[in-house]
């Protein structure tokens, strides 16, 4: 591509991609589109971002371009690569002058230099660095800031790199530019520190960001620069040096505005001192060892003392917590039981730490965490009365969760109150005492130390285990303070409630849950609706806790449901409907079928919720999730829910749809429990089925769910379904054999058609009474799959657990389709070149050899059956594995033969005459109507009503019949005696 013509041309379509008519912008694209690969290509695009009298539109879009081209073709080995000649230019027309007027485009510039130094610098472009390090010297104010931004993004993306030999250079580049950086550093520090006096807000924003660049390059180089930093004088130096600056730049904070660019920039420059000291001790714990007592005099100082006071803001005072935390929680300094097996740099960093955290530092800690930081401010009891629900989700964690101040300082409680709790106890239980009995609902203050003091007990529950006795605590103080109806108290009962939650699973008498229940309704009833859906949570929590016994809870699951579901329709954000909607399935989880009278309202209401959440699929998620444990409470009452429950599985399910990425899991689980809570199946559950084909496509986590929706129609109704899908199944399935993992094979072939559900009786004298199979689907289903099973067992398949399923198909086929299995017989034949009675035997043979991959019983008593099926036969092959088919047969009688006790003799355990119906224990789920169809089939499979002992008998006494005498004796001489002993055993009175 020619500079000279081609750069007009270049212009005028990024002009015409800058259009907002898409007539214009579409063809334009596809012009660009195609000029990416064409070499000259991004020359021009440089030339055009760099001549700062073009529209900056045009250079913003042409920088982009240039940008996604080093992206795709920089890399020597990419298709349509850059020449080493082109990429020479572009390297140096990048770094010939830093003096781009527009912020936003000198940003993309930085990062596209950045990008190009991660792949060439420092071989192919040694003289970046150099030239960068001269640029942030000189004296013009705009080269100088574009320098010191590039060189920023240069350093960032080269400490990113992971390979050793990039590490390497990283190492030695940090060696080489160290002193460098820190004194730049330190120039533009104290440059910004004088100019703070002088008022000039120009030049203090400017000298500013040139210290917040330099140290963001100090920060890269210090964690990521040095191997052990800590010999590094020079780093050392930077670190100890830290904790001074962080004192003037606070200090500067009083003479900043609080409402300013410049503020913002200082708070920023503040914030990131604390980010190096956190990520130098993430990275290089025991190099940050030097500065253990420092950071924690320095944090401790401006977090629980005066000194912090009119310098401090709250992101600042989150960081300084997360730094004492993280020294607290280091798994570095944390000796092992036996001290000898620690190593001294451990030892050393403990007994810091030890010297630091006495009794006083402590107990003051302690004290301010909970009388200072835990108390509810001003601001949050004005958003508890102007927004109630955006008041609880900030408790519970919203968006600004992580760096907000109270989940901070109540992680550093815990923390701490678990690393000290033998120095801390006392100290909280002291506190507790002060608090006995009612308080003031006129002192305000004291309500609200109150609610921390109980914050603090509930937050170190587990670890307050064996010094508070709850139960008399629950009985004699929070019980009497829940009654307290004042408004003003509402703080103290949220928080009690809240409490009583935290401590339900660590230590709660099973026999006060009626009172707490009586509370929880009495709650729910609450005039202020934070107290309500705190009341929900807890009693989540209860419903949830090891020891929930539901006959404590049925009195109360009217009065409570209903309360619930009231909420449920009060509250109006999308996270509130969520968090009440998840309690609601809990307690339907929980209760099971004992909530069948109570879900009319909920019934109604969900369609309604549905419809309205349109645009909110975390909600729909949620409701889902409902709906599951709605169905299985409801069991086959569940049908009556179709005409809301059909479309909604139609839609999470159906990958056409764009909600399918947020529904999919639930929707299918939703499908799942349908099918096997359904008593029947219906034309609309059947065409839900159309969905499938695309699933089985995706081959994504879901699969196992998929094929448990398969078993469940066939289950429910294998007639109907196979007729409808059976073809365009199987092709699926034969798909799916191709490409997916062994567990999954395994699953295809578990899917009950290869089982054919067909009422059948067995007699065990003769083989020709085999079980009828369906002459259309049967063939239609196993014709693609079954060879690809057959030669799986001809030629040893080498997985265990496919090895015998394959073995439990096959005795499927031979036990209750003789005729079909003769046709696959004859099929596989001819594809291995051999005559039917060669594979006959090489099929025994195998399946002999293979039978202790088979490890359920019932699969083992069908390869026994199956395999004696053959008998009698005057084939040679047949009766040449005689002796094998015997042996697995025996094997067969000791998996499933046990001995009468009274009368000495052997009975099949496995046979079923009759259905019982289960006694189901409270601990225990009943069964759904899939465990009820399961249970029928059982009564008419084989396994299940033919003797294997009685069909042994019948079967060697028709040998017998047609060998005579002398043959079968002959036959029976090839059978191990000891194998015929335990035979003999087994068949006596027969």
């Amino acid at each position: 591509m020619d500079l000279n013509s081609a750069s007009t041309v270049v212009l005028q379509v990024l002009t015409q991609a800058t259009s907002q008519d898409t007539a214009v912008l579409k063809p334009a694209e596809e012009q660009l589109k195609q000029w990416e690969t064409q070499p000259g290509f991004y020359s021009v695009l440089l030339n055009i971002f760099t001549n700062h009298t073009l529209d900056i539109n045009v250079r913003w879009l042409a920088v982009l371009y240039f940008k996604h081209g080093i992206d795709r073709y920089w890399r020597r080995v990419a298709p349509h690569a850059l020449s080493e000649e082109e990429k020479t230019t572009l390297r140096a027309g990048l770094i010939t002058n830093f003096n781009e007027p527009i912020n936003q485009i000198a940003t993309q510039i930085a990062v596209l230099i950045a990008k190009v130094a991660r792949l060439d610098c420092p071989r192919q472009w040694p003289e970046l660095i150099p030239t960068l390090i001269e640029s942030v010297k000189v004296q013009d104010d705009l080269r100088q800031h574009r320098a010191l931004l590039t060189f920023y993004h240069v350093t960032k993306t080269l400490a990113s790199k992971r390979l050793a030999a990039d590490r390497k250079l990283f190492y030695d580049l940090a060696s080489g530019i160290y002193n460098f950086a820190c004194s730049l550093w330190n120039h533009h520090t104290d440059t910004f520190l004088q100019q703070v006096s002088s008022g000039n807000e120009a030049a203090i924003l400017s000298s500013l960001e040139r210290t917040l660049l330099s140290l963001k390059v100090l920060r890269k180089l210090t964690v990521n620069g040095f191997v052990e930093p800590h010999k590094n004088v020079e780093v050392m130096g930077f670190l100890h040096g830290i904790f001074e600056r962080l004192k003037q730049f606070l200090e500067c904070s009083r003479s900043i505005g609080t409402d300013n660019v410049c503020r913002d920039r200082l708070e920023k420059t503040i914030i990131l001192f604390t980010k190096v000291l956190l990520d130098f001790l993430d990275q290089h714990p025991f190099s940050f060892t030097p500065l253990i007592q420092r950071s924690l005099e320095f944090s401790v100082s401006y977090v629980f003392t005066e000194v912090g006071e009119g310098v401090t803001f709250e992101r600042f005072i989150v960081q300084c917590m997360n730094l004492i935390k993280m020294i607290v929680k280091n798994y570095a300094y944390k000796p092992s039981k036996n001290f000898e097996d620690s190593s001294p740099e451990t030892l050393e960093a403990h007994k810091i730490k030890m010297a630091f955290f006495t009794y006083p530092t402590l107990t003051e800690i302690c004290r301010r965490l909970v009388s200072h930081y835990f108390l509810l401010t001003e601001e949050e009891l004005t958003m508890w009365e102007e927004d109630p629900e955006g008041f609880t989700v900030e408790e519970t964690g919203g968006d600004s969760w992580k760096y907000s101040l109270r989940p901070c300082t109540e992680v550093l409680f815990i923390d701490i109150f678990h690393e000290y709790n033998q120095t801390l106890t006392p100290v909280l239980l002291e506190m507790m005492q002060t608090l006995q009995g009612p308080t003031n609902v006129e002192d305000m203050n004291a309500l609200l130390i109150k609610d921390a003091v109980y914050n603090a007990v509930g937050l170190a529950a587990y670890e307050l285990f064996d010094s508070v006795d709850f139960d008399q605590w629950f009985k004699n103080q929070l019980l009497p303070e829940l009654q307290v109806i004042h408004n003003r108290y509402k703080p103290l009962r949220r928080r009690v409630i809240w409490l009583i939650g935290q401590w339900i699973s660590v230590k709660f008498k099973s026999d006060l849950r009626p009172m707490l229940y009586e509370a929880i309704c009495n709650l729910l009833q609450d005039q202020d609706l934070v107290v309500r859906i705190e009341t929900a949570t807890t009693l989540k929590l209860t419903v949830d806790d090891f020891e929930f016994r539901t006959d404590q809870f049925l009195p109360y699951l009217e009065t409570m449901f209903t309360l619930l579901f009231q909420l449920l329709q009060q509250v109006t954000e999308c996270d509130t409907k969520m968090h009440v909607l998840h309690v609601l399935s809990c307690v339907i989880e929980r209760v099971n079928m004992q909530i069948r009278p109570y879900v009319g309202c909920l019934v109604q209401y969900l369609p309604l919720l549905w419809k309205q959440s349109e645009e909110h699929n975390m909600l729909r998620c949620a409701i889902l999730t409902t709906l599951i444990h709605l169905v299985q409470g409801l069991g086959a009452d569940s049908k009556n829910l179709y005409p809301f429950l059909l479309p909604v599985i139609q839609l999470s399910t159906d990958v056409s749809q764009p909600p399918h990425v947020y529904l999919l899991e639930d929707g299918l689980e939703l499908w799942l429990v349908t099918l096997e809570n359904s008593p029947c199946i219906t034309p609309e559950l059947l065409r839900i089925f159309q969905n499938m084909s695309p699933l089985l496509e995706l081959s994504s986590e879901n699969l196992r769910t998929c094929f448990k929706i398969i078993n469940g129609y066939i289950f429910l109704s294998s007639t109907e379904f196979l007729q409808t899908y059976a073809v365009g199944l199987c092709q699926s399935f034969c798909e799916l054999l191709k490409e997916i993992t062994t567990e999954g094979q395994v699953q295809v072939l578990k899917v009950r058609w290869l089982r054919p559900v067909i009422p059948a009786l067995w007699e065990a004298e003769v083989v020709e009474n085999a079980l009828k199979v369906n002459p259309v689907l049967g063939p239609q289903m196993f014709q693609p799959i079954l060879p690809y099973v057959f030669k799986g067992i001809i030629e040893g398949e080498r997985y265990p657990v496919v090895m015998s399923t394959y073995l439990g198909v096959m005795g499927r086929v031979l036990l209750q389709n003789t005729s079909f299995f003769s046709s696959l017989l004859n099929e596989m034949a001819h594809k291995f070149n051999q005559e039917m009675d060669q594979l006959l035997g090489n099929m025994i043979e195998m399946w002999v050899d293979r039978m202790d991959n088979i490890t359920q019983p019932e699969r083992r008593k069908l390869s026994a059956l199956a395999l004696l099926s053959l008998l009698p036969s005057d084939n040679s092959v047949i009766q040449d594995k005689f002796c094998g088919i015997i042996n697995i047969s025996v094997e067969g009688l000791h998996d499933v033969m046990t001995e009468d006790p009274e009368t000495g003799t052997y009975k099949d355990c496995m046979l079923m005459s009759h259905l019982e119906e289960p006694k189901v224990t409270e601990d225990e789920e009943p069964p759904t109507e899939q465990d009820k169809r399961k249970k029928m089939l059982a009564l008419k499979d084989p396994v299940h009503t033919v003797s294997l002992q009685q069909f042994i008998y019948e079967k060697l006494k028709a040998q017998q019949e047609m060998l005579g005498e002398q043959g079968f004796q002959s036959l029976m001489e090839t059978v191990d005696t000891e194998i015929v002993t335990q035979l003999q055993e087994f068949l006596q009175g027969f």
